[in-house]
């Protein structure tokens, strides 16, 4: 489908422009110049049709019109007083444009910009070519792999679909590259090796690979809990209480927040946090952190909690012999829970806060006390532990399955 246009039957030029995505702007077309019907067609957009009632658009367009009829030329005046913005100022508004987006969406978002388009940001969008587009794309998914190629083409096309619509003449390179035989990579789940031949792999490349002690927490935090990695990132102080071995995510994917038991295991990982707190602040703090402090915190990053480990993937999949992926530790959890276990699958759903189908019946039985919880997900950590501390499998017992690509578990 193409874009296409409804001329006004009472104002010459002007009329509405229909965007395949169904959005609507008032438009008036005009010739430039005294050349007569040899003068260039120029076009300058009013406004979308859901911001400016159309009697007010009619009457802009009339106003336009009245210039052009002087010797002006309204469109090239405005490219020329303004230009067109730049990739930063675009993605800024794109941001802004959702208020309902969430934080952790729009936090994924930054990270794509800064690690794959940030020579790009400074430039104007008419400067970014097709070609351009084609070479970034492989670039990117040749260093990051193939779903981090999808996710930036993916949300740079989103970025300029509002000034495409907002300044006559600007063309949308990625459309453009997709229109010229581009693809996107195809998304195979690949088959995920079972917990006991990548579990003491994966301890031996955090182990070798990740010096900073808190840093290593966090990995085994996602590996106990299951949590995805946005929630451990954002895990606070006032939400875990060691004593009562209780812990509180408010910020999750599926938008509930969820109470979990604390296994002995998580219980340690949250004590050496805590201590190392209090070896930063002093004994005088009875607590060792702030109220609203958190559990692994970043000096360096925006939000104050850490954000990225990306960095560190590669190196621990290179001493682990197999790849490993932070959502990979989600996985084994699940699978420990409901292969090795053999655990109700709705009690794994509510450990690890997996969105649920609208059905009543499931929605009965996934609902599971605090006090259920704590000896099943005992037992899943304990059985995390025996797999993790095993004898790592023979190269030529290892059937080198790899997980899904990509750097970020929460899209």
């Amino acid at each position: 489908m193409r874009p296409w246009i409804a001329w006004d039957d009472r104002v010459t030029g002007f009329g509405v422009k229909v965007q395949p995505s169904g959005t609507k702007s008032f438009i008036v077309n005009y010739r430039a110049g005294d050349g007569g019907r040899t003068a260039p067609h120029r076009r300058l957009v009013i406004g979308r049709t859901d911001a400016i009632e159309p009697d007010d658009a009619r009457r802009r367009a009339r106003e336009v019109l009245v210039r052009v009829a002087r010797g002006e030329d309204p469109a090239q005046a405005r490219i020329n007083r303004s230009g067109f913005p730049t990739l930063e100022e675009a993605f800024e508004e794109y941001l802004t444009a959702n208020p309902d987006r969430k934080e952790q969406t729009a936090r994924f978002y930054r990270a794509l910009m800064r690690n794959c388009l940030a020579d790009w940001l400074a430039r104007p969008l008419d400067s970014i070519a097709r070609r351009e587009v084609e070479a970034r794309f492989h670039l990117v998914s040749r260093r990051r792999g193939r779903t981090v190629g999808n996710h930036a083409m993916s949300l740079l096309r989103s970025v300029y679909r509002r000034p495409c619509v907002d300044f006559d003449g600007l063309r949308n390179p990625v459309e453009l590259w997709l229109a010229g035989g581009g693809r996107y990579h195809r998304v195979v789940r690949r088959r995920i090796s079972a917990p006991s031949e990548v579990l003491p792999r994966w301890r031996r490349g955090i182990e070798a690979e990740v010096i900073v002690p808190a840093t290593r927490d966090i990995f085994w935090c996602g590996l106990y809990t299951g949590l995805r990695v946005s929630e451990v990132f954002g895990l606070r102080w006032d939400r875990v209480s060691l004593s009562r071995r209780l812990l509180r995510i408010d910020e999750t994917k599926t938008g509930k927040p969820l109470l979990l038991p604390v296994t002995r295991q998580l219980a340690a990982v949250l004590e050496r946090r805590r201590a190392e707190r209090l070896g930063e602040r002093g004994a005088a703090d009875p607590v060792g952190v702030r109220p609203n402090g958190w559990v692994f915190p970043s000096a360096t990053s925006a939000s104050g909690h850490v954000e990225e480990l990306f960095h560190l993937y590669g190196r621990i999949s290179r001493v682990a012999g197999t790849k490993f992926w932070f959502h990979g530790l989600r996985n084994a959890f699940i699978s420990v829970a409901e292969r090795e276990l053999m655990l109700p699958r709705s009690l794994t759903k509510r450990l690890v806060n997996h969105a649920r189908h609208a059905d009543v019946t499931e929605d009965y039985a996934a609902d599971w006390t605090i006090r259920q919880l704590r000896e099943p997900a005992q037992r899943i950590a304990d059985r995390i532990d025996e797999l993790m501390h095993a004898e790592i499998p023979e190269d030529g017992d290892w059937d080198g399955a790899e997980a899904p690509e990509g750097w970020w578990d929460d899209p």
